[in-house]
């Protein structure tokens, strides 16, 4: 499967799991809006999404699938169905054991995620109790990546790339219960509901394994060679793909000592920047971390050089203008989303800063999925890690000083900045090790990217700023229906700049998909 092609199958099931995530976060806030449920339920989730996007999206991807694709490409299925056994073994009882002694010690744990709330008893014992019911959640997770990178290693990326949908229809079918009233504890049935949609994910795609022909049986959890080798990539691994997450943690733990609401308002605006990071980001490190592995593996060092350029012409296509229109206009966004129910219209204004300050990172977010196969493919985790440890010391010291004066905002506008510096310092190493370049195609088309999105960002904001008091107060219908026209306007201006400009001819992707189906 081309890179496109792969890039489209896992972006368009992440594109339903984001889509249906919206309604479940609409139905969050319309629930529990920004008060005290939902800031320890959102501190409490943190816990599975943070370990989701870490493992299934980072070291896992960045440390098993080189070591598994390798197996499969030349030792033979057997072999690679062996040693994801031997992996599975030992990542169950390590999860068991760390799932065992965190219920154990939530409430000492949770002093330091959440240090704000241990002034108020009844918040803090109530996030506790619900980290306490959403952690088991991590030990699916880590088997669902582990599950995940087989399959993509044998090129097939839709199950694992509709597996987090089902975490979603099972939270809608939660909240839709407690609307209804059937469901009492809205808290306590949301991090319930996280629970059973880890064990609904682990057996889907168990089950696509087994359809596969790849599924794995757990023999007596060993520390073999290949074992050995795994944890050692992993453990860097999780710093140097997860960054940008661990910085949005560091940011709810900063957020937790400012005003109630604060861990909120940073949630819902950074759902918001996950719906392009998710479908283009993501997608473009998960199709391309095995193809680069093996161009790399065969010799075909300029093969893969094509390659990550194009990664990151995919991902410029799609994230300039994606990041352009949220700064540009992020309250006609917040508003139409969530402002209903318990969600007023204060927490749309703070909720929209946010989002400002979140979306001018987010192409740098995208950048640093498509840089890191650079490494990950070459087994090396120890560089991006190294450059993720100085990024994480920049960020909490950018967000304790931001967030003096510009409160939530700030700490959203440090992930920002410090994304970019992981970027440019990446890019910079991968330069001068002779792995990455520019080529002629790549510099052509990026000033010209940057100037349409900039021209389409300049009138959307002049089109929001006026509709914005028109808005205010109308019917949701009305409202969608403008902020549809908003969305839909700025995509024709923004392709049909790229289109006139050359940085994106409709007609040369239409052949290009054609000739890679053919």
């Amino acid at each position: 499967m081309s890179l496109l092609r792969s890039v489209a199958t896992i972006g368009g099931w992440t594109m339903m799991s984001r889509v249906l995530g919206f309604i479940r976060d609409v139905l969050i806030a319309n629930v529990v809006g920004a008060g005290m449920v939902a800031d320890a339920f959102f501190i409490a989730f943190k816990f599975p999404n943070l370990f989701r996007r870490l493992f299934g999206e980072g070291a896992m991807n960045a440390a098993f699938v080189p070591l598994y694709a390798g197996r499969l490409e030349t030792d033979g299925k057997q072999a690679a169905r062996a040693f994801g056994g031997e992996v599975a073994a030992v990542l169950t009882f390590g999860m068991l054991l760390l799932t065992v002694v965190s219920l154990a010690g939530m409430p000492w744990l949770m002093r330091v995620v959440a240090p704000g709330f241990v002034a108020d008893t009844e918040k803090f014992a109530l996030t506790v109790a619900l980290a306490q019911i959403t952690f088991p959640y991590l030990l699916f997770m880590v088997l669902c990546a582990q599950f995940s990178g087989m399959l993509n290693s044998t090129g097939r990326f839709a199950a694992a790339a509709a597996a987090p949908v089902l975490l979603n229809i099972v939270m809608i079918t939660v909240l839709v219960l407690v609307s209804s009233g059937i469901l009492q504890m809205p808290g306590h049935a949301m991090a319930s509901g996280v629970a059973i949609a880890g064990a609904v994910q682990f057996l889907f795609l168990a089950y696509a394994c087994h359809k596969a022909g790849i599924m794995v049986r757990l023999p007596r959890p060993r520390m073999t060679a290949g074992v050995k080798r795994l944890l050692m990539l992993m453990g860097p691994g999780v710093l140097g793909a997860g960054v940008v997450q661990i910085n949005v943690m560091m940011g709810d733990i900063l957020a937790s000592l400012l005003p109630e609401g604060s861990v909120s308002y940073l949630y819902y605006a950074d759902r918001v920047n996950q719906l392009p990071l998710g479908v283009v980001g993501v997608a473009v490190g998960v199709a391309l971390l095995p193809l680069l592995t093996r161009q790399l593996r065969a010799g075909q060092g300029e093969q893969a050089l094509h390659s990550m350029n194009r990664a990151l012409e995919i991902s410029l296509v799609l994230t300039l203008p994606a990041a352009i229109a949220l700064i540009a206009m992020p309250w006609p966004i917040i508003n139409v989303l969530f402002q209903r129910g318990a969600f007023t219209a204060e927490t749309t204004l703070a909720t929209s800063g946010a989002l400002q300050a979140f979306a001018i990172g987010l192409p740098a977010y995208v950048l640093i999925k498509a840089l890191s196969p650079g490494f990950f493919a070459r087994e090396d985790t120890k560089t991006p890690v190294k450059v993720a440890s100085v990024n994480v010391v920049l960020n909490i010291a950018l967000a304790f000083g931001l967030m003096q004066v510009l409160a939530h905002v700030g700490i959203a506008l440090a992930t920002a900045i410090t994304a970019w510096v992981n970027v440019f310092v990446l890019a910079v190493i991968l330069y001068r090790r002779g792995h990455f370049r520019l080529d002629a195609r790549m510099k052509r088309v990026l000033p010209r990217l940057i100037v349409s999105a900039v021209i389409m960002g300049a009138l959307l904001a002049y089109a929001a700023m006026e509709l914005q008091p028109v808005m205010t107060g109308m019917l949701f219908p009305l409202r969608a229906a403008i902020l549809g026209g908003l969305v839909g306007g700025g995509a024709i201006v923004y392709f049909g700049l790229a289109h006139v400009t050359g940085a994106a001819k409709l007609g040369e992707l239409k052949g290009r998909l054609r000739r890679q189906r053919g």
